[in-house]
């Protein structure tokens, strides 16, 4: 095998389609059954549906159910604000697709196997690395329903998410930046005379977020680290009171939260990799580099990190000549937009988000910063944060081939 890739989220799914498009023998091991999890991101971002057009597969996309997001709404105090619009972006399909993230990889992988060179392994966990005897990373052992296997490659990809077993094994450090937020994830459903767009809500000691997702809204509420216990501690009922409170529609449907169990907690991390590759090894998407939930981006940046490391490693793949000097090619390409993305979150975190949480509810209504006022005030302002947001810094394009 030329590459093995762990992890078959999109970082993973995308690179070993590209890679098997290109004439690569790959494997791609994915540790859970199948793809049907609750709460993976499901923001197709501008950027992702422009490698669909690249591909020649957009309007096939398209064709799968999905919420479409032209504009992003905010609610801040008692002011309901434009923030961002996505359509004057100069990309085939100017707005964010809300598509589950099991029907986003399914399309990869059923693509996928339509290459000869392409092989899926569910069910399948990495558990170590293989070692050549001068210390190079030659393949991985995983763990499947059938016993243990062994896939020797030349490259072993790491993409298996922000607890990446792969980079643990490698002894990669980790550079931790810090996240003073953890998310609360949850569903409601959504009637007639719900407010059609996606929206997040900020006041004083409560920040939500709602995406429409057809027949319900998927919603995040945001809480300052640490605190999901003292929460918990002091009941179901207050919960829903405070959410209730921040709501657009009436409060008793937040009854529709039962228990606890309807309420799944995503522990918010920022860090990144001092060094994405070592000999046979290399890093990409959440295994490289956790993102904030800021601006929903880290999904954009994982399939942005797939395309770049196909453009460059294609060739070598088939020559079998990975060196760790065209490794780190992928890195000094990826980490200028990372670092930066990773910097803005940061800020809006620490400046934002956490004194918003720190603050008193019975204090005087939040006003709109001047910033989201000029926003509101001038529409072509909001290409800026569209920009952003749906295409990022160092947008990548499809460069590797189609070879039979």
């Amino acid at each position: 095998m030329q590459c093995c890739i762990a992890g078959g989220g999109p970082a993973g799914m995308m690179l070993g389609l590209l890679l098997a498009r290109a004439g690569v023998q790959v494997a791609v091991l994915e540790k859970h059954r199948d793809f049907l999890r609750d709460f993976r991101g499901d923001t197709i971002h501008p950027s992702t549906l422009e490698l669909m057009h690249e591909l020649g597969w957009l309007e096939e996309f398209l064709a799968l159910p999905h919420e479409r997001v032209d504009e992003v709404r905010a609610w801040i105090g008692g002011s309901e604000v434009a923030v961002a619009d996505f359509r004057r972006l100069p990309v085939r399909a100017p707005f964010i697709a809300l598509m589950p993230q099991w029907d986003f990889l399914d399309f990869l992988a059923d693509k996928a196997r339509r290459f000869p060179g392409f092989r899926l392994h569910m069910e399948a966990k990495v558990e170590d690395l293989l070692l050549s005897g001068d210390g190079r990373v030659c393949g991985v052992r995983a763990s499947t329903p059938q016993g243990p296997l062994e896939v020797e490659a030349a490259l072993v990809v790491g993409a298996d998410g922000r607890h990446s077993d792969v980079r643990a094994r490698a002894g990669l450090a980790v550079e931790d930046l810090g996240a003073p937020i953890d998310v609360l994830w949850f569903r409601l459903s959504r009637q007639a005379g719900d407010p059609p767009a996606t929206m997040a809500r900020f006041d004083r000691g409560r920040i939500v977020v709602m995406l429409n997702r057809g027949d319900y809204w998927q919603c995040a509420f945001v809480i300052a680290k640490g605190t999901v216990e003292a929460l918990r501690a002091g009941g179901l009922e207050a919960f829903r009171a405070r959410l209730g409170a921040g709501l657009p529609f009436p409060d008793e449907r937040v009854t529709e939260l039962s228990s606890w169990d309807d309420v799944k907690l995503l522990t918010v991390q920022v860090n990144r990799l001092k060094t994405w590759c070592a000999e046979g090894l290399l890093c990409i998407g959440d295994a490289a580099h956790a993102m904030s939930p800021v601006g929903g981006v880290g999904i954009n940046l994982a399939l942005q990190d797939a395309v770049a490391a196909a453009n460059l490693l294609w060739q070598p793949l088939r020559e079998n000549a990975v060196t760790v000097e065209a490794l780190r090619k992928v890195q000094e390409r990826r980490e200028l937009p990372t670092c930066l993305t990773q910097r803005f979150q940061v800020l809006v975190q620490n400046a934002i988000l956490a004194p918003l949480l720190r603050a008193d509810a019975g204090g005087p209504p939040l006003e709109p910063p001047l910033p989201v006022r000029l926003l509101a005030r001038y529409p072509l302002l909001r290409g800026v944060p569209a920009r952003i947001v749906g295409i990022g810094v160092r947008p990548e394009h499809i460069r590797s081939p189609a070879l039979a």
